[in-house]
């Protein structure tokens, strides 16, 4: 068992973030962590939150290894990257067909560029790749 002593401050920014912070993840890393300030057992603690042991643990090890000054702001890092955008990936190709060749519509657009690279997209999403890749097709 991880014995972590929690000051003061350190509870009320957990029991702060606990209910307030935007991400669910990090609600539920500060809970966590709050009840373990509380004195309850892993195994409680574990299926109060309804996650397992080893998540648990790994919560804790999050909040031990930040620096004494931000242990509850190592919480709040998510380290998510996301996917890669595959119609980002092949940007040059699609841009070049679609200038050589303009789309009347989006919907033109979608269809040409599932064709061309087999990537199906919805229309909100080929929307705003045409606005970050900047085309802009002739009238």
């Amino acid at each position: 068992m991880r014995q972590i002593k929690f000051t003061a401050e350190e509870i009320a920014k957990l029991r702060h973030e606990s209910i307030y912070h935007k991400h669910v993840l990090v609600r539920r890393r500060a809970q966590a962590l709050l009840l373990k300030s509380e004195g309850m057992p892993h195994a409680q603690i574990s299926e109060r939150l309804c996650i397992c042991p080893t998540t648990l643990r790994k919560y804790f090890d999050i909040y031990l290894n930040g620096s004494d000054a931000v242990r509850v702001e190592a919480l709040k890092k998510l380290n998510y990257k996301g996917k890669p955008n595959r119609m980002m990936e092949k940007r040059v190709e699609i841009v070049a067909d679609l200038e050589k060749n303009p789309p009347a519509t989006q919907k033109e657009a979608q269809s040409r560029i599932k064709e061309l690279t087999g990537i199906e997209r919805s229309l909100p999403q080929v929307r705003e790749f045409l606005k970050k890749t900047g085309f802009v097709a002739e009238k």
